[in-house]
């Protein structure tokens, strides 16, 4: 085996001991044990360590710090960095004569619980000024700890010693004693790190010099506690007593001062301001995002009354999903629609707004709610597979008095009637949007004159500390008693659920009325309908029917005309192409003129261009010309629908004219 090649990888010690030994025969050397040399150098370095100064050590930390003793809390110690901050401070002196930051921090009265209870207390960022660089640098921030100092421990055991006999006056310092003592009670420019008293063997010794130390406590005298230390922490001229007479009589009888320590967190202050700043224009952005994904204005039906209201959480609560609509449909019907996506943030807000423009889009289609509650899902799935939403579709039929519609997980839709008497719809909705695999049904509420219904989402009635069922009780209790405009009760709603700017969620609420109209509107509204028998005498019927109800409604001429001829295309279309019973429908409201259709056959028909040849194929193409909107639906018994409108003008004797362009 090559050994050289394989010592090349080895290790130093490794290739030293695989290489040959020819070392020559004889006794070795001797060599000092490995423990004997590293414990000879702690040894000697804990000597050294015994004589380090705790105000040396204190002088050197970029934290502030000071220490009280007694009641009073006068000052004992302050370190260079606490000098450089606020100034020199003179010692022995009650803290609150010559330390008004102190007051100002709001760190006095800590000091006092400190005192009395024995547990440190702390206050967090508290700003303070460099008054040599006001105006000229910003402010910094500082964390203040409040510690109490026990005489059990090593600081408070020579804090005993310094005032343990200084009642006794008779006591003369030293010359040096002395000078220490007079500048250290007068100047009070002295640097905090001169005028601190040597506490380092007592507060870094080991366990061992501690206990001899307690052992000495209590046959201390003056002579014992070293002069210098007492002078230069300004006890000696104080005539104070031992601790014992200074504290107060509490639970916490072994305190004997308190150590403040201040560490500076401007750095930390100044990031979670920009965190929090930074988090405040992103909610901004949110809340912006989706109130422009909400109706700017409310579309206003002929017939209902509406309003709606959104109010985003407090400040600490992201922007969530919630959303409204009202759609009008042909026909004089009316879609009234809320929603919430869960989750929050911008990815809600966005979720929000496709799935608004599809329930428009969807209801452009004129379905049943059901049915378009089905498509959302299907759609709902499509955008995000992790975000579910809920969802209420209603759709309100003047000429019926009716209310249609499907739930999928929302809350329930409430409707107060005109006696005041409270119905929710009984049977449970379907899962919410998003989840698949379920069939969504629709379902009918009676909507008369004089009613008021609600919809809103769990922002309104959902509390951490309140059963649901009970929010929905006191908000059919409030529903019950209001009365007014629809704008009036959305804000007696949110009043009475107890919703303020600083509510923990988003509320979205919207509300709605069909008046009671009294003599004078009532003329403006009105219903009047004809069931098509025979065959094509059942045309020539319609049209002198027609004739007859716009006379009387005191139309104008040239409306009367547009609307026999409109009734003339879909009732002969009806008769070509539909299936009996048939039903010939003419309403009209304060803007505009509605006729209607129906028949039992389901093929919607679709508006298409005749050729010149054609011999047919044009009535459609005529009613799309001369209404203002037409459209085709069906019907829930199966059958279908096909509409048509005229926008209405009130003319300067009194009729209603049609508005320009609808001819």
């Amino acid at each position: 085996m090559n050994l050289t090649r394989w010592s090349a990888r080895l290790p130093g010690g490794q290739r030293r001991a695989s290489a040959p030994q020819d070392r020559p025969s004889g006794p070795t050397p001797s060599v000092p044990a490995t423990r004997e040399l590293p414990e000879a150098r702690i040894a000697h370095e804990h000597a050294g360590h015994q004589h380090l100064a705790v105000h040396d050590v204190l002088g050197h930390l970029p934290a502030l710090v000071a220490i009280s003793y007694g009641p009073g809390h006068r000052l004992g110690y302050l370190s260079r960095a606490y000098t450089e901050v606020f100034g020199p401070r003179p010692t022995g002196v009650p803290a609150h004569q010559v330390m008004p930051e102190l007051e100002e921090l709001g760190l006095l009265p800590l000091m006092d619980q400190v005192y009395r209870t024995g547990r440190p207390r702390t206050v967090k960022a508290r700003k303070v000024q460099l008054p040599a660089l006001a105006g000229v640098e910003p402010p910094r921030y500082y964390t203040f700890v409040c510690a109490p100092v026990r005489e059990t421990e090593d600081l408070g055991q020579q804090l005993a010693q310094l005032t343990g006999g200084a009642g006794k006056a008779a006591m003369v310092p030293t010359p040096a004693d002395s000078g220490a003592n007079t500048q250290a009670g007068t100047d009070a420019g002295r640097d905090a790190g001169d005028c601190t008293a040597d506490l380092a063997t007592d507060a870094v010794a080991d366990s061992a010099a501690g206990a001899a130390a307690d052992s000495a406590a209590g046959a201390v005298t003056d002579a014992a506690a070293p002069q210098s230390v007492r002078t230069a922490l300004g006890l000696s001229s104080l005539g104070l007593g031992s601790f014992a007479s200074l504290r107060r009589s509490t639970g916490a009888s072994d305190v004997c001062g308190v150590l403040v320590f201040g560490a500076e967190v401007t750095d930390q202050v100044r990031v979670t301001e920009r965190l929090r700043e930074s988090e405040r224009r992103q909610r901004e952005a949110a809340v912006t995002l989706q109130r422009s994904l909400l109706p700017q204005k409310l579309e206003q039906p002929d017939d209902l009354r509406v309003a709606a209201t959104y109010q985003p959480g407090g400040a600490d609560t992201a922007v969530g999903g919630d959303w409204y609509d009202v759609i009008t449909l042909g026909g004089g019907r009316t879609a009234l629609v809320i929603g919430d996506v869960m989750g929050r943030g911008m990815r809600a807000a966005a979720v929000m707004g496709q799935l608004r423009t599809a329930v428009r889009a969807y209801a452009r289609l004129d379905l049943p709610p059901h049915e378009v509650l089905q498509l959302l899902d299907g759609l709902a799935s499509e955008i995000d597979a992790s975000q579910i939403a809920t969802c209420v579709y209603a759709v309100f039929d003047p000429s019926e008095q009716c209310l249609s519609y499907a739930s999928a997980g929302h809350l329930p839709l409430m409707v107060r009637l005109a006696d005041g008497t409270i119905t929710r719809p009984e049977e449970p909705g379907g899962p919410p949007l998003g989840t698949g695999g379920w069939m969504h049904t629709s379902s009918n509420l009676p909507f008369t004159a004089g009613s008021t219904g609600v919809l809103y989402t769990d922002g309104l009635v959902e509390r951490r500390d309140q059963d649901i069922d009970h929010s929905l009780d006191t908000l059919a209790g409030t529903l019950a008693g209001a009365t007014g405009a629809p704008d009036v009760i959305c804000s007696r709603l949110l009043r009475a659920m107890g919703v303020t700017p600083e509510h923990d969620d988003d509320v979205a609420a919207l509300v709605f009325q069909l008046p009671q109209r009294d003599n004078d509107t009532a003329e403006l509204f009105r219903t009047a309908s004809l069931d098509l028998l025979g065959g094509a005498e059942a045309a020539s019927s319609a049209r002198a029917f027609t004739q007859g109800v716009l006379t009387s409604w005191r139309v104008g001429e040239e409306l009367q005309d547009l609307g026999v001829l409109a009734v003339s295309e879909l009732v002969s279309n009806s008769l070509t192409h539909g299936h009996p019973p048939m039903r010939l429908r003419l309403r009209r409201t304060d803007r505009r003129l509605t006729i209607e259709v129906t028949d039992a056959d389901d093929h919607l028909p679709r508006r298409k261009r005749a050729l010149p040849a054609d011999e047919s194929g044009r009535g459609l193409e005529i009613v799309a010309t001369i209404a203002s909107n037409w459209g085709t639906r069906r019907t829930p018994d199966g059958g279908k629908a096909v509409w048509c409108e005229f926008l209405l003008k009130r003319s300067s004797t009194g009729g209603v004219d049609p508005a320009p362009g609808d001819a």
